[in-house]
């Protein structure tokens, strides 16, 4: 069975940093790319960050290029997003996504407010 667990998620105030991780169980980590969405209160989701299996082509949003910087750890099956200069607009609840030969699957997310 497929699982993902994003984990690290919390308040902070803005201009502070979360470092997000998510553990890939029940399928080959890193043989599929990896994504990070999330979604704001009212708002449809939005993707953030992508990166390759073999992390040699990460990509980004507009809304978070040069403050959030995506990797992978293929032998801990673990996929991070380290934030840094958080702004209150990235305040949402975060998901890492995959797109395997049977669908999509995410997990349950973890909780991100930036609030001074």
């Amino acid at each position: 069975e497929v699982h993902l667990a994003e984990s690290g998620g919390g308040l902070v105030q803005p201009g502070g940093s979360l470092r997000l991780s998510c553990v890939a169980s029940g399928f080959t980590f890193s043989n599929y790319l990896m994504n990070w969405v999330r979604q704001a209160p009212g708002k449809g989701r939005e993707w953030v960050s992508a990166i390759d299996s073999e992390s040699t082509s990460p990509s980004y949003a507009d809304s978070v290029e040069g403050r959030f910087t995506i990797s992978r750890d293929n032998g801990k099956s673990t996929l991070y997003l380290q934030m840094d200069n958080l702004q209150p607009e990235d305040t949402a609840v975060y998901f890492c996504q995959t797109f395997l030969e049977s669908g999509e699957y995410r997990g349950q997310g973890t909780q991100v407010t930036v609030s001074s």
